[in-house]
């Protein structure tokens, strides 16, 4: 009776072996896949997006009417009046400092930071990343984006 039970207890130290040595192995593959690189991950840009055209300004109006009022001249701006699907591109203005409206906008030049230089933009149009309505403008023998609501 006594290597029944000698033989039992050594089958089950066996079974017990195995179970953790079947865990810790299931351990280190979980972890193994978890460091891996993932073969369909998104790789790094090494340079920043870039934005040079009206398509990929965020934050325009899609509902504008040109000559209609508007309410916002300083920040997002810009709208499309696409009555008759003519797809205009408009800003939020207020000519004089009168009732703000819908105009025609000048050439739309994508998103540009506010003071840096538009050599061969003047007269252009832009948003700075944080909205804010930009103007190419000479002044003082430098063409710079400035603020469109001044």
């Amino acid at each position: 009776m006594f290597s029944k039970i000698k033989s039992f207890v050594s089958e089950c130290a066996r079974v017990e072996l195995v179970r953790v040595t079947v865990l810790a192995t299931s351990a280190l593959i979980v972890a193994g896949v978890m460091a891996a690189p993932q073969a369909n991950a998104p790789q790094a840009i090494a340079e920043p997006q870039t934005c040079n055209d009206a398509f990929c300004v965020p934050g325009i109006n899609p509902y504008a009417i040109l000559g209609n009022t508007c309410d916002n001249t300083t920040y997002y701006v810009f709208g499309v009046d696409a009555r008759n699907g003519w797809g205009r591109l408009v800003f939020c203005g207020s000519p004089r400092r009168y009732e703000p409206r819908w105009f025609r906008s000048p050439p739309m030049v994508g998103i540009r930071d506010e003071n840096s230089l538009c050599i061969n933009e003047n007269g252009s149009v832009a948003q700075a990343p944080d909205g804010l309505f930009l103007s190419c403008v000479a002044m003082n023998g430098d063409t710079r984006w400035r603020r469109g609501d001044s």
